[in-house]
């Protein structure tokens, strides 16, 4: 065994869980290995006051473990919020596997992970992520209870995707009747960022009621799926972000509201249902407001999954669902008057509201 000598440059990763920018006093972080699988895991578990931390997992082929690492920080720390603001009785939490979701993920992977997942005795309950499907959440319900999105045939609320859809649908809705003084989003030139379960269903929303959908993705030939089924435009040039258009919505991965994009981008409303759309929450939500263009949190407006799903642990059937999830326009309106009201940033207004939930109940919890 050798020691190596760290140069001062590397020091800083001396500290690679705590001294993470996207650490925000998480209670736990959980490393899972697998030799016989080839696992490698991360949960995240940043805040159980409201409840068990329930989340997504996502498997995604990371550049690196700190890549990894980072998502993991940020998504359970937006899950926190997302349940907080949702008014469910839910804490915040999230986990990533490392891979290749099309190559690498096996049953007996998933079975492995569900086990790890179980060991922590209900305090992370799973679900379905990108890279997910209802039919892993299936196979990770074979080894533990504490997972949720599985199939209706199993007793589970199935799919999240198209209520997540449906709900980003009225958050995007809220801000153009706060933007526009009227939430009808026909002829509107909506560019939609990511072709996935979710954003297939907003697409599908949105040229139902007559709005101009363009279209972008990693994949060629979901583009072409997508535009055949519901007839929207393909983006074919190089910078998206410096496209005309009236509203913007990320639908894949998240930060691509950051310094590269941020004075590029030409739309008045941002609704997507893509997580930590800002790269750095402060700094971009506050050119969003200094620039005029209305950000609809996504924290806020994606939460139609964990409203599907939260059914499962409740029993509230799919009319509460809907119910629930069309409330996102209410909260959604009332948030971007608070911020305008305020002065706030509407991630800041948002934000605040979910912190004053989570800190009530802190101080009910301690009498």
């Amino acid at each position: 065994m050798t020691s190596e000598i760290i140069s001062s440059k590397e020091l800083k990763k001396i500290d690679p869980v705590f001294g993470q920018h996207s650490f925000d006093d998480h209670e736990q972080i959980v490393f899972c290995n697998d030799k016989d699988t080839g696992l490698k895991a991360i949960i995240g578990i940043h805040n159980t006051v409201l409840g068990p931390a329930l989340g997504g997992t996502r498997m995604w082929n990371y550049a690196n473990e700190w890549e990894a690492l980072n998502d993991v920080l940020r998504l359970s720390r937006g899950m926190t919020f997302k349940s907080a603001i949702t008014g469910l009785n839910l804490g915040g939490g999230k986990a990533v596997i490392i891979g290749d979701a099309k190559t690498q993920k096996t049953p007996e992977l998933m079975r492995r992970f569900g086990e790890f997942v179980h060991s922590l005795s209900g305090r992370y309950i799973t679900a379905e992520d990108v890279g997910m499907a209802t039919a892993d959440m299936d196979t990770v319900r074979e080894v533990t209870p504490y997972v949720t999105g599985i199939s209706e045939s199993k007793g589970g609320a199935g799919n999240p995707s198209p209520i997540t859809a449906y709900g980003v649908f009225m958050g995007m809705k809220a801000a153009a009747k706060f933007k526009y003084g009227s939430d009808i989003l026909e002829d509107k030139n909506v560019f939609v960022q990511g072709i996935g379960n979710v954003g297939e269903a907003l697409v599908e929303h949105l040229v139902n009621e007559g709005a101009n959908v363009t279209i972008a993705d990693i994949s060629q030939d979901r583009l072409e799926e997508i535009r055949a089924k519901y007839g929207a435009t393909i983006y074919g040039g190089n910078d998206i972000y410096s496209e005309d258009m009236d509203i913007y919505a990320p639908c894949a991965l998240g930060a691509t509201i950051n310094d590269d994009t941020i004075y590029k981008l030409k739309a008045s409303i941002i609704a997507g249902a893509a997580n930590n759309q800002l790269a750095e929450e402060a700094k971009h939500g506050n050119i969003l407001q200094e620039r005029g263009i209305v950000y609809a949190p996504d924290f806020l407006i994606n939460a139609g999954g964990i409203i599907n799903v939260y059914a499962e642990l409740e029993n509230y059937d799919r009319q509460e669902i809907m119910r629930k999830t069309e409330n996102i326009y209410n909260t959604t309106l009332e948030i971007l008057d608070n911020a305008k009201v305020n002065n706030l940033t509407t991630h800041n207004a948002a934000l605040n509201i979910a912190r004053e939930r989570i800190e009530t109940r802190k101080r009910e919890n301690l009498k």
